[in-house]
């Protein structure tokens, strides 16, 4: 549905973002991570021919971004992060007005406006003029000004920025149902927005992509050795110094509570068997044993830090320190 390929965007000297790529499948939710500053907003106005790029092509529904911007725009819905509304209107009257900016048939107006306000939750304030709205409802009324043309491709931008957190929970709740129906790229720098509404993540730090995949094969993937969660009944003084005594186990460590401890062992391996046995063998009231993988925030941490030693690394380059002696330009 989405073709990103080699896009670049620059600002005389300055690289927003450089060689970006990536694939967005028909009614998948897509979200497009990164700290503020990483290219997020950049791309998402290329994708959406808000703004043009230096290099590289954007297909949407088959269509290339740079020949056919009318036909793109007649196929997406965007809500940028800081929703285009017309305060002094009421719900009703701005989405009329969205609705006809869109070419909407007029016979068709009326029943996409009483469609995407039952979707999204506005009955109760559709005669209320948006000015005098809680964000939240501000949100949702931006949210519908993006699906009153029933576009198949839907970008948004920082949708839940600035939202308390049942808010919050309302507008990802609106989202994923627009999966299968739509294809969505969503915009964030909120990992747990990620992880609770997205099929895939994009990774982007610095202007480039450093990881695309699941949140769960990042979490693999970086994954360098299995933990466990253990928590006991009644540990003894020497209960961790005890944990570690069995094969296999490399570390064992504190966990959130003095009950708690975190096993790790090698990567591949299964101890959950050995480990539960050992505990039942002690005596101590095994209360619970689990997995524990990475979260998006690790893998979030993790990436973003290779690529910012990274980028050092290219600063102390030789080529970035030609007076250095050559026998001292790695150590730099």
């Amino acid at each position: 549905m989405i073709s990103v390929q080699h896009i670049t965007k620059r600002y005389g000297n300055h690289l927003a973002i450089e060689d970006v790529t990536f694939n967005v499948k028909r009614g998948e939710i897509l979200g497009f991570l990164g700290p503020n500053g990483a290219g997020k907003t950049t791309t998402m106005r290329i994708i959406t021919g808000f703004m043009p790029a230096s290099e590289g092509t954007v297909q949407v529904a088959g269509f290339d971004c740079f020949e056919h911007p009318q036909e793109i725009k007649k196929r997406i819905g965007y809500l940028p992060e800081s929703p285009p509304l017309y305060q002094e209107l009421t719900v009703t009257e701005y989405l009329r007005f969205v609705g006809q900016l869109k070419r909407l048939p007029p016979s068709r107006v009326p029943g996409r406006m009483a469609q995407v306000i039952e979707q999204l939750g506005l009955g109760s304030v559709r005669h209320r003029v948006i000015g005098h709205l809680s964000k939240g409802f501000r949100q949702r009324v931006g949210l519908a000004q993006a699906l009153i043309h029933d576009p198949p491709v839907l970008i948004l931008d920082e949708p839940t920025i600035g939202l308390d957190p049942i808010q919050i929970i309302e507008i990802r709740d609106v989202i994923r149902g627009l999966a299968g129906s739509h294809t969505v790229i969503l915009s964030t720098h909120i990992l747990s927005e990620a992880t609770a509404i997205c099929d895939r993540v994009v990774i982007i730090d610095r202007g480039h992509i450093v990881a695309e995949d699941t949140p769960a094969q990042l979490s693999s993937r970086l994954r360098q050795s299995e933990k466990i969660s253990l928590t006991v009944k009644h540990p003894p003084d020497n209960w961790r110094e005890r944990l570690s005594t069995i094969p296999g186990v490399l570390q064992v460590i504190q966990g959130p509570t003095p009950e708690t401890s975190i096993i790790e062992y090698e990567l591949g391996q299964d101890l959950r068997e050995d480990i539960a046995q050992f505990v039942v063998n002690q005596g101590v009231g095994l209360l619970e044993l689990k997995p524990l993988s990475l979260s998006l925030e690790d893998v979030f941490l993790q990436l973003t830090q290779q690529d910012e030693n990274l980028a050092h690394a290219q600063d102390a380059s030789p080529s970035s320190h030609p007076s250095l002696p050559v026998e001292n330009r790695t150590q730099a």
